[in-house]
């Protein structure tokens, strides 16, 4: 049988791993976000130099 102490030792680590997880994940959906957003806005600029190139 555990303690009280030790079951809330416990439950605060998983906190801790939940909320580090949660972090990891907001990290990677940043970051795909961030690409994509980078992506759209070269092909932007390629866009706009061939207009200009083009007149």
């Amino acid at each position: 049988m555990t303690s009280h102490v030790e079951q809330q030792v416990a439950a605060r680590i998983a906190a801790a791993r939940l909320k580090a997880e949660e972090r990891r994940r907001q990290r990677v959906e940043f970051l795909e976000r961030r690409r994509y957003g980078l992506e759209a806005r070269h092909a932007a600029k390629l866009r706009r130099w061939d207009k200009e190139g083009d007149q």
